[in-house]
């Protein structure tokens, strides 16, 4: 009686290949992933008058303010700055996380995203 499931006498060759090349993509990502968690990003608004940089991790390292852009009779502005920036640090990470990623997959886009089926 044939056994169900699997492959009988073990994994063909191309199957084995394809697990490794799994292996050595998902061992590159992680590297990738905390090579870029040691990186900083930092953006700027209201022509530098805002600057906040951004850990790879996505934490705030940190914010620096020009004295003419600190206002007590206009802190929304100074709010909508620091917004700003921050947004700014944050997509920065993102692409730069997505264009290491990309690298690495070969811009499949995800599991399965680039088949053709």
């Amino acid at each position: 009686m044939a056994k169900r499931g699997g492959f009988p006498g073990g994994m063909p060759g191309n199957m084995t290949n394809l697990m490794k090349q799994a292996q050595k993509m998902q061992k590159q990502m992680e590297e990738t992933t905390k090579e870029l968690e040691t990186k900083e990003y930092t953006a700027t608004a209201g022509g530098g008058a805002v600057a906040v940089t951004i850990s790879g991790k996505k934490e705030i390292i940190s914010v620096k303010l020009s004295e003419e852009v600190v206002d007590p009779d206009d802190i929304e502005m100074l709010e909508d700055l620091i917004v700003a920036a921050t947004n700014e640090a944050l997509r920065q990470v993102e692409e730069a996380s997505g264009a290491a990623m990309s690298k690495l997959t070969g811009g499949l886009g995800g599991l399965g995203g680039g088949f053709p089926f």
